[in-house]
């Protein structure tokens, strides 16, 4: 069985970091595991949060290595995690998101092959607390792209084969996609366990994420447009969407709200968790 190694960029995540390696010390996986967390241009106590936790998973045997970084950004602290990982298996994990207890072990099973893989879990939107979040995510889960596919969207995880189809992570918006597009649908994996992604509250932090999702996108396709090969099915058709809106009006309309916002072009803040 290979190795496997979870890189966790992490800044000011000192809310999220305890349930998310909660998550990891609750996996079935029986081989084993490094953890590193990069706790990167943090004014919070994340990375003193963390290193609580090295007995707990050095009791399962597994290593715990929390790594700081004066300077703040995913980009860098992916890099840094990723030469500080052993070789084998690599999970690329957000800080906020909490694992069901079969994935680790679900995705070593699926990445422990000779060719290139990758692969990913289920992804469960996380109750919202704002009537208009839960609509938007009640709608956008039930997206081809999200339903069917592997979305990457807080986890994604790739093979050593697959990990050597780019050399270190390029300073864009949309690492996931960046990643995912790397594999086209054959050799991209959805493994049958679940995870939680946070969605952010309201109408306003709704519209500046997808913004910067959308602007990710093409980000990627502007500067690497041989990826865009391996794109596969991600936009649903009218009749799909037609069918969804009927069995969702009102999810339907509050997407169709953000995306209209989107494209006309309010709401010009710069980006915010919006958690």
């Amino acid at each position: 069985m290979n190795a496997c190694s979870v890189l966790i960029p992490a800044h000011d995540e000192a809310g999220y970091i305890d349930a998310c390696l909660a998550g990891l010390l609750s996996q079935d996986h029986a081989g084993p595991l490094q953890v590193i967390v990069i706790a990167n241009g943090c004014r919070d106590d994340t990375a003193d949060r963390a290193r609580t936790r090295i007995p707990d998973f050095a009791a399962r045997g597994w290593v715990l290595q929390v790594e700081e970084l004066a300077q703040g950004g995913k980009i860098g602290a992916l890099n840094h995690g990723d030469a500080c990982a052993a070789p084998g298996i690599r999970i690329y994990l957000d800080a906020d998101i909490r694992l069901s207890p079969g994935l680790v072990s679900g995705l070593v099973r699926a990445l422990d092959v000779p060719q290139p893989r990758y692969a990913g879990g289920r992804l469960v939107v996380a109750p919202a607390r704002s009537a208009v979040s839960r609509r938007y995510a009640r709608f956008w889960q039930k997206l081809p792209f999200v339903a069917q596919g592997v979305t990457g969207a807080g986890l994604f995880a790739v093979n050593p084969a697959g990990r050597a189809r780019w050399s270190e992570f390029p300073q864009v918006i949309s690492d996931d996609t960046f990643v995912r597009l790397q594999f086209d649908e054959a050799e991209r994996i959805l493994v049958d366990a679940s995870y939680d992604w946070p969605i952010v509250e309201g109408f306003g932090p709704l519209v500046r994420v997808r913004r910067r999702q959308d602007k990710g996108v093409a980000e990627i396709a502007e500067r690497y447009p041989e990826l865009l090969a391996h794109a596969g099915h991600t936009r649903p058709g009218r009749s799909e969407i037609a069918r969804l809106a009927i069995s969702d009006p009102f999810g339907f309309a509050t997407y169709a709200a953000v995306a209209l916002a989107v494209r006309l072009g309010r709401n010009n803040q710069e980006w915010a968790r919006g958690r």
